[in-house]
């Protein structure tokens, strides 16, 4: 008998150290399809696209998850070789998902991880197209939630059976809806992930896309509403104009938007209209874009976008008005959602959207599947897991001040004591939608940790999970184009801002302090 035993145990440590045999794995409703050995150099994706440049040796798995007659969760796991370091990282998915982040798990296996990645139960190859959820509620809850749960516990069964045994520590860094990911699992699957990383949460799905709606209505619908890009610098010009300085630092960034009223009547167009004035109607539609979507009552329904960054690059011209009426991403999200998610209508028009009506529509039917808004974390709390929050203030994809309405709604439910202990927010001045923007953008949130945790998120998150060190400010910075650093700045816990100390440069974050606003 024991024998037998030693020989069952030497076939199995030779299974768990052959990527090949995993082939033949069967986590439940899950399928492989691909089980290869990879050596080291490039990778192109099977989707095309230019080779993925310096891989060490990894083991590839693909496959497909079907928790229901009509899901078809295609993802892959990708395992170094040699030099694991013990730890799984999962990468998330931007706007409709539909791909799997070849790059993302690219980069986790250069830094030692298993890493798993999912196009979270459907394909797009168009980019911001929703026609797959039409007349499939089950793909809509894929996305929405199931995907990356079921990515999870499928990916950590692979990585034990390679490796013999499981991950020590579990991470998730994701932005915009992977951010909305990343807060669906704290709040859904605590015992997931041991830390996460929320990037730009979209995690009030159904009234941000409704907020969306109510946008291109305002920008569109009336005569003469459309905001062209070509005034975005004037409106940007007039918003720092009125709340740059504010900080005490003159620097082309609104530090603390919260702080500043922005008055846009200085818009107006006295005479005749240019590029440096804003017509009545248009005048309208700004005021609504920054006001967010409100209901019938005046009720805040969503919050509306901060000023600063209008004309940056990846700002309101990507986001807001495009480069031509219905060019834009609020355009293109708005009507996607509510003519696929919601009404299984192609033929709904953004000009019959009424902000009760849909926005309570949008709430009915896919609230309980898209929305991330529980702020019980208590589970999450209790095994240990730690929770960072990053926006920046000039997002124009989503209202930042959403990061901190739903900061506040945890503390509210679990006390603000409670929660200093596991959660963290920063909010980034000058930072458009995941990166870039005027101000210091850089600090390691891009899903693996590289640095130390005083300059890298992804870092501190790690050192609050794994040493108990929670994280107070990290310095950012900004970068050149040839990737040089000319400015850094300390990004600070929600609600300390940043305090220029009075002396030396204001390009060195070391003359700053963190204080209460």
């Amino acid at each position: 008998m024991k024998t037998v035993l030693l020989a069952l145990a030497a076939s199995v440590t030779m299974w768990a150290a052959t990527c090949e045999s995993l082939g033949s794995l069967s986590p439940p409703h899950t399928t492989i399809t691909t089980a290869e050995a990879r050596q080291p150099g490039a990778f192109t994706a099977p989707t095309g696209g230019r080779p993925l440049s310096n891989l060490p040796a990894f083991c590839r798995v693909a496959g497909s998850i079907k928790p229901t007659a009509d899901s078809d969760i295609r993802f892959e796991v990708w395992m170094p070789t040699t030099g694991w370091n013990g730890k799984f990282q999962g990468v998330g998915n931007g706007g409709f998902a539909g791909t799997i982040s070849f790059a993302g798990l690219a980069d986790a296996v250069r830094g030692g991880y298993a890493s798993a990645s999912t196009d979270t139960g459907h394909e797009e190859t168009r980019g911001n197209h929703a026609e797959w959820a039409l007349q499939h509620p089950e793909k809509i809850a894929d996305f929405g939630y199931r995907a990356i749960h079921e990515t999870a516990v499928a990916a950590k069964a692979v990585i034990e059976a390679f490796y013999g045994t499981g991950p020590k520590r579990s991470y998730f860094n994701s932005c915009s809806n992977g951010g909305r990911q990343a807060l669906m699992e704290a709040q859904r699957f605590p015992a997931d992930y041991d830390g996460i990383v929320a990037g730009a949460p979209a995690n009030y799905w159904t009234h941000l896309i409704s907020s969306a709606a109510s946008g291109t209505r305002a920008m569109l619908a009336e005569p003469g509403s459309y905001i062209p890009a070509a005034k975005l610098p004037a409106i940007e010009a007039a918003a720092l104009s009125q709340c740059d300085g504010l900080d005490g630092v003159k620097d082309g960034v609104i530090e603390n938007p919260r702080a500043c009223r922005f008055d846009t009547s200085v818009l107006h167009c006295q005479g005749a209209e240019t590029d440096s004035c804003l017509t009545v109607p248009q005048m309208a539609a700004l005021n609504t874009v920054y006001g967010g979507l409100r209901g019938s009552k005046g009720q805040q329904l969503f919050p509306g976008l901060s000023p600063g960054g209008e004309a940056e690059p990846g700002g309101w011209a990507t986001w807001i008005t495009g480069s031509e009426p219905m060019d834009s991403q609020m355009y293109s999200y708005g009507t996607q959602f509510f003519q696929n998610m919601i009404y299984n209508d192609p033929a709904w028009k953004f000009q019959t959207f009424d902000a009760d009506r849909e926005t309570k529509a949008a709430d009915d039917k896919g609230a309980r599947l898209l929305n991330a808004t529980d702020p019980d974390l208590s589970a999450f709390e209790k095994r240990g897991g730690k929770l960072i929050i990053y926006h920046g203030w000039s997002d124009a994809a989503i209202a930042p001040a959403n990061a901190i309405d739903y900061y506040e709604s945890v503390q509210k439910k679990m006390g603000a004591a409670p929660v200093s202990t596991f959660v963290r927010l920063y909010m980034v001045p000058g930072m458009e939608h995941c990166g870039g923007g005027a101000g210091p953008n850089v600090f390691g949130q891009q899903g693996v940790a590289k640095k130390d945790p005083g300059h890298d998120i992804d870092a501190a998150l790690e050192a609050w999970v794994e040493q108990g060190s929670a994280p107070d400010r990290i310095v950012a910075a900004k970068l050149d184009q040839k990737g040089a650093t000319v400015r850094t700045r300390p990004l600070c816990p929600f609600p300390q801002v940043a305090k220029w100390k009075g002396t030396g440069s204001t390009d060195e974050a070391a003359n700053f302090g963190c204080v209460a606003p």
